[in-house]
């Protein structure tokens, strides 16, 4: 039995080691869609549990097997919660269920075990002396204490695992407004939706009003940024206007990795071609999400009719976001989400909601945005970074183009202030540049910042464009 633990321990770190890889390099298979980290939380699991097993192996105890009998229910639990929540189920997938289900198999194989060797000293101490022993050795008791403290610890892990598995499964009953649809050959799903009707109305240039195409900065768009562009809508600035979430935020799945901004570029215009928008499109987006606009207008140029960039991300400075000491970091942080300690207590103690949890204020807390964060890390300053540097070459230098930019980033960092003003030069249509003075990097969280967006956003809307055969040519805009 020591033989076979010790064969299935084998089997558990090479299961091991493929899922920490799939976390930077997804083979073929090991992809999961929403999980974040889980599938590699419950092999770990699984690891110290048959390495406790193997440790304690010749000190057997009543006490070790009630404990590992407690962590294959609460497995099971876990099991059972997976494969009834369609949405779970899809976003843990093969790999996700394999680890579970092997993680209860060894439990409950742990179980056989301590009974198995507790029954065979037993035998062999009446084979021996006429009688089982009765007492122990401190060393014996010493191994009993340890074993069952670390068999507790684990208990206390899965209770918590269990614990968030049944907040996600909740958070799955969110409604969501739009539709996710499938992108990357029906690999994962991406969510997006879209406010207001399509203009059948055009001029005398056969121009029609554009859509507008929102892209997130570093946080679920849902959160704060569609709330101001709902209110361009309402307010009849804008008369129609899409938003999406990036793979790995909101609604949407996680992408296999690696996943550059270039992979959610194409990923949008998938979702779009698929959904039926076929634009025109005034892009506007916001600090990292600019990169994904600016590479979006490039590869579609006849389709984009304007671009608003919101205290935008230079590519000069892709290197901030993939700092190592930034990407262990995340990496450290993912491996303990499913443990979802915040996430739990922020139901139990602070009212937090569904909304909190899916797109909101404990969003970037769930390990399938802290796995799109560091998938963002890893390639920021290599692929991500090649991206937009070929999309600035190829940019249709035509697009009216508006730069908003946070005061306070400006006045704090020399270098940023300077990046802003190179990002002006984009296109040759500059509409304005504006620095709004007490706006934080989300320049919508002040009045003045969403007043000036607003108004800017208007300008691009309204500007006159007239049909030609390569796309569209620049008239002045209307003040």
């Amino acid at each position: 039995m020591r033989f076979i633990s010790v064969t299935f321990l084998a089997i558990t770190f090479i299961w091991w080691v493929l899922l920490l890889v799939s976390i930077f390099v997804s083979p073929p298979g090991l992809h999961t869609r929403g999980s974040g980290f889980s599938d590699f939380s419950y092999t770990t699991l699984t690891a110290g549990v048959l390495l406790c097993s193997l440790l304690f192996f010749s000190a057997p105890s009543m006490a070790m097997r009630v404990c590992q009998g407690l962590l294959t229910v609460f497995l099971l639990v876990n099991v059972i919660i997976i494969v009834s929540v369609p949405r779970l189920r899809a976003e843990e997938g093969p790999p996700g269920i394999a680890s579970v289900v092997w993680a209860t198999v060894i439990t409950a194989y742990c179980v056989i075990t301590d009974r198995v060797v507790a029954w065979g000293k037993r035998e062999e101490e009446e084979r021996l002396t006429g009688r089982p022993e009765s007492r122990r050795t401190l060393k014996e008791w010493l191994s009993v204490l340890a074993a069952t403290t670390i068999l507790v610890i684990y208990i206390i892990i899965t209770i918590l695992m269990t614990a968030t598995l049944i907040l996600r499964a909740r958070d799955a009953s969110l409604e969501m407004d739009g539709e996710r649809y499938f992108v990357d050959g029906g690999k994962y799903e991406v969510h997006l939706a879209c406010v207001g009707e399509h203009s059948t109305s055009k001029d005398k240039n056969h121009t029609v009003a554009p859509t507008i195409l929102l892209e997130a900065a570093e946080e679920p768009l849902e959160f704060d940024f569609e709330h101001w562009a709902y209110s361009a809508y309402q307010n009849g600035t804008i008369e129609r206007y899409c938003y999406w979430d990036r793979p790995g935020y909101g609604w949407s799945d996680n992408a296999p990795s690696p996943h550059s901004a270039g992979m959610t570029a194409d990923n949008l215009a998938e979702a779009l071609a698929v959904a039926g928008e076929e634009g025109p499109f005034v892009l506007v987006s916001a600090g990292y999400g600019s990169i994904v606009s600016r590479i979006f207008s490039s590869r579609h140029g006849t389709a984009v009719v304007g671009i608003m960039l919101i205290d935008p991300l230079h590519e000069d400075l892709l290197h901030r976001l993939a700092s190592p000491s930034r990407g262990f970091l995340l990496w450290a942080w993912g491996i303990i989400s499913p443990l979802g300690i915040d996430r739990i207590s922020g139901a139990l103690f602070r009212g937090r909601t569904r909304e909190d949890r899916v797109y909101g204020r404990e969003a970037t807390q769930g390990g399938k945005f802290i796995k799109a964060a560091l998938q963002e890390n890893l390639v920021a300053d290599s692929l991500s970074k090649n991206e937009v540097a070929s999309a600035r070459t190829i940019q249709n230098t035509h697009t009216p183009l508006v730069v908003v930019s946070s005061g306070i980033s400006v006045r704090r960092d020399e270098e940023w202030g300077r990046k802003q003003k190179d990002l002006t030069n984009l296109t040759d249509n500059l509409i304005s540049w504006d620095v709004v003075n007490k706006a934080p990097h989300h320049v919508w969280d002040t009045y003045e910042g969403r007043k000036i967006m607003e108004k800017r956003l208007g300008q691009l809307v309204k500007s006159k464009y007239t049909a030609v055969e390569d796309g569209f040519e620049v008239f002045a805009p209307e003040e």
